[in-house]
């Protein structure tokens, strides 16, 4: 029976394209690993955003469109993304937060204080300190390496039934149910980030996608032949698994959970300097071959952005 590591990655719907890079790299301090396209709607952005490889459970990812509905956080859906920061480091985000204006609140659960605030698109967002897992390598926009995001910490999961996720959470992706309080349920997956998963017990009410929710969540494969394992055991479910495509920097298989959230498994390798040097991903769009002759086209329809240190600007305009 495969075993998920955890999160590989979390995709969502979001508005202006310069508003999440500034969001995400200016006020995060992310990395922007990858610039691509939606594989299946090229007239849209793809960005990847993680660590300084982007490597698996780090990678937060983005389908920016300006003039983009809102959607409504609810069932179905990853309910709160959380990032994992190190022990001591929520003083300094505290102090971020309110010096971009971001408004914020501390919550708690399972003995681990959390803050949370919203990211410019509404995306719910926790910040908690986490000893696991290895330190961040990339600094930028003054979030010094002591402070940064290291990779997800997990995720609250919004189910609209609830113990059937559970029993996919368990009996597919083999997660560990560690403790219930206050209405949740926490499971722990083998890895050192993004590992921890909430999930509500109450069912909640479906609702609709659009800017400032989630796509859907990927969940780790260490390689090619534990994702073909998994595809057959969630067709042998009856869960109807879409055939494995290639992603490029991943390989992927879709199928969505009986409470209503698209889950992915996606492989580990290979990685995104397949493409691009380390010391350049992020800099240049990366096309596809298929896409490649149409690069011209694609570019038109795409609005330019910046990767911009935001505390640099502040500064300057002092």
């Amino acid at each position: 029976m495969p075993t998920t590591a955890g999160i590989h990655h979390i995709t969502a719907f979001v508005g202006d394209v310069q508003g999440n890079v500034d969001f995400y790299a200016g006020v995060l301090g992310l990395r922007l690993v990858k610039k691509t396209v939606n594989f299946d709607a090229p007239e849209v952005y793809h960005l990847y955003f993680g660590n300084e490889a982007g490597d698996p459970g780090t990678i937060m990812t983005f389908f920016p469109q300006e003039g983009a509905e809102n959607g409504m956080i609810g069932g179905g859906q990853v309910g709160v993304t959380v990032y994992a920061v190190p022990p001591g480091g929520l003083l300094f985000w505290r102090k971020r937060l309110k010096k971009f204006g971001i408004p914020f609140m501390d919550i708690s659960r399972f003995g681990e204080d959390y803050v949370r605030f919203t990211d410019n698109s509404g995306l719910l967002i926790d910040l908690v300190e986490r000893a696991e897992g290895p330190a961040s390598t990339w600094s930028f926009s003054g979030v010094p390496l002591q402070y940064a995001i290291k990779g997800f910490g997990g995720a609250l999961l919004f189910s609209s039934d609830s113990e059937s996720t559970a029993r996919v959470l368990e009996l597919i992706l083999d997660m560990k149910r560690v403790g219930e309080e206050e209405g949740l349920i926490r499971y722990q997956a083998t890895g050192e980030l993004g590992n921890w998963i909430d999930l509500n017990m109450e069912d909640i009410p479906r609702c609709g996608g659009g800017a400032g929710t989630v796509h859907h969540i990927a969940w780790r494969a260490k390689d090619d032949e534990e994702q073909e394992e998994w595809r057959r055991m969630i067709e042998q479910c009856g869960l109807r698994p879409t055939p494995i495509v290639n992603r490029e920097y991943f390989k992927a298989l879709y199928f969505r959970e009986p409470g209503g959230i698209l889950f992915e498994i996606a492989t580990d390798p290979p990685g995104f300097t397949i493409d691009e040097p380390l010391v350049h991903l992020g800099e240049n769009l990366m096309l596809p071959d298929r896409y490649e002759p149409h690069r011209s086209a694609i570019l038109s329809h795409l609005s330019s952005f910046q990767v911009r240190s935001l505390e640099y600007e502040e500064e300057a305009e002092e």
